[in-house]
C-alpha cells in the first residue's frame, strides 16, 4: 500500500502492482508529486505514455516542424519527469515531452522530447548524449525518426484513392494524402498514407485495423512505411521540402562536432573485412596479371574502370528479358562503427520473389550520393544472390 498522499500524482493514472520487481520506488513517486505541485506542471497519460505539453500552457512560438524531436533511451525505470523535464529544458524550450509508461507505474526506459527548432534538438544530442543520471546509467539521446507514413495492406482491388482518403479522414486525425500501390508481390491493393505528425500516425495505427474490421468487415494489415525511391533523390536535399516517403531529409552525421559522438566514433571507422568503400558490399578479389599477359593487356587491366553493379544488373535483366530492376531504398540507422545502414527491396517483374537485405556505406557528401551508393550496394548483393542461385541449380 502507499503512505498517505504518496499516490496522489497517479490519481488519474491507473496503476497495477504486479510483482516485487515492479513495485514503485515510493521516494521517487513522492518527489514527482512534490515537483508537480510546486511547479504546477500538468501531465496527461494516454495509450501507454505520459505527456507534458504539446504545447505547454505557456508557449509563444510556432508548432515545431521536422527534425525537432529527440529519442531518449537508457532511462532508469524509477526516474520520472521531475528529473527529466528540467534536464532537457536546460538545453532549450520543450514543446512536448513524452515518457513511455507501463501499468506498474514505472517508465519503460525511453522517452521523446520535442524542441522548438532543429538547432535545439542538435544541442540536446550534443550535450546530453552520454549524460549520467545515476551510476551505470548513461542516457542515449539521438534524433527521432518521426515517421509519418503508414502502409495499409490487403485492401480490395477495387479501392479508389479518393474514396479511401475520405474514409480515413473520418476514422483518424491528421490524414494528409493517400497513394495506392499495386503490382507483383502485393496482395490486392496497398496504400501509403501520409499524416501531419508522428503522433497522428501512431494514434491511427492503433485504431485503423479494428475500425476497418467493424465498418467494412475487412482484415487489413498496417505497418510503418519509410521507403524512398532513388528517383526522388533530389527531394532529399536538406534545402528543399521533402515530398518522399522518407519521414525527414537524410543528412550525413555531423563530424564537425566530435564531442557529440561516443569516444569510439570520434575516429574514422575502420573498414571491415570484405567491405567495399565504393559500393558498400563485398569486394571483388584483384588478381595480379600473369607473366603471360601482354603489356597492352596489363594496361587495360589497370586502367579500365569497374562497371557499376547497378549497370551490370540492368544489363543482365535486359539480356534475359525479365524486366528492369525496381529499387526501394530505406535509410535504417547509423551504426556505432560510423557506417550508415540501408534496407533495400529490389523487384524484378520476371522473378516472383523480391530481393531484400541490408547494406552499409560510408557517409557521403549529399543525400543523393548516399542513396546512389546504397543502390549500387543493393545491386551488388542481388548479383551475388542470382549467381549463387544459378550455381545451386
Amino acid at each position: 500500500c502507499f503512505p498517505a498522499g504518496s499516490a496522489e500524482v497517479y490519481k488519474n493514472f491507473p496503476i497495477v502492482l504486479r510483482s516485487a520487481n515492479s513495485v514503485l520506488n515510493l521516494e521517487r513517486v513522492q518527489a514527482l508529486e512534490t515537483w508537480l505541485k510546486s511547479t504546477n506542471t500538468k501531465l496527461t497519460q494516454i495509450n501507454g505514455q505520459r505527456k507534458y505539453g504539446g504545447p505547454p500552457e505557456v508557449w509563444y512560438g510556432p508548432t515545431p516542424g521536422a527534425r525537432c524531436e529527440v529519442f531518449i533511451s537508457q532511462i532508469p525505470r524509477d526516474t520520472y519527469e521531475d528529473l527529466l523535464i528540467p534536464l532537457f529544458s536546460s538545453v532549450g524550450p520543450l514543446w512536448e515531452f513524452r515518457l513511455m509508461m507501463n501499468f506498474s507505474g514505472q517508465n519503460r526506459g525511453f522517452a521523446y522530447g520535442k524542441y522548438d527548432s532543429p538547432a535545439a534538438a542538435n544541442e540536446a544530442i550534443r550535450l546530453l548524449h552520454g549524460h549520467m543520471l545515476e551510476p551505470d546509467f548513461r542516457l542515449s539521446v539521438r534524433r527521432s525518426t518521426e515517421k509519418r507514413h503508414l502502409c495499409i495492406g490487403d485492401l480490395p482491388a477495387i479501392t479508389r484513392q479518393e474514396d479511401l482518403l475520405k474514409v480515413l479522414r473520418v476514422m483518424a486525425d491528421g490524414v494528409e494524402r493517400v497513394s495506392l500501390k499495386a503490382g507483383p508481390g502485393i496482395e490486392g491493393v496497398s496504400a501509403i498514407v501520409a499524416f501531419s505528425s508522428h503522433h497522428a500516425a501512431s494514434m491511427a495505427k492503433k485504431v485503423l485495423v479494428e475500425a476497418f474490421k467493424k465498418q467494412f468487415a475487412l482484415n487489413i494489415s498496417i505497418k510503418w512505411q519509410s521507403t524512398v525511391k532513388p528517383s526522388l533523390d533530389e527531394q532529399l536535399s536538406p534545402h528543399k521540402p521533402s515530398k518522399s516517403l522518407l519521414p525527414s531529409p537524410l543528412k550525413p552525421p555531423r563530424h564537425s562536432q566530435p564531442s557529440a559522438l561516443p569516444p569510439r566514433m570520434a575516429r574514422p571507422p575502420p573498414v571491415p573485412l570484405g567491405f567495399c568503400r565504393a559500393v558498400g558490399g563485398p569486394t571483388v578479389p584483384q588478381y595480379p596479371p600473369s607473366s603471360s599477359t601482354s603489356s597492352s593487356q596489363r594496361h587495360l587491366v589497370s586502367t579500365a574502370p569497374s562497371p557499376s553493379p547497378a549497370a551490370l544488373l540492368r544489363e543482365l535483366c535486359e539480356a534475359t528479358a525479365v524486366g528492369p530492376p525496381l529499387y526501394e531504398i530505406c535509410y535504417s540507422h547509423s551504426g556505432p562503427d560510423g557506417f550508415l545502414y540501408f534496407t533495400y527491396k529490389v523487384c524484378i517483374s520476371g522473378i516472383t520473389t523480391a530481393f531484400k537485405g541490408l547494406v552499409m556505406i560510408f557517409p557521403g557528401p549529399s543525400p543523393t550520393t548516399m542513396l546512389e551508393e546504397a543502390r549500387r550496394a543493393a545491386a551488388q548483393q542481388v548479383l551475388h544472390r542470382l549467381y549463387n542461385n544459378q550455381l545451386a541449380h
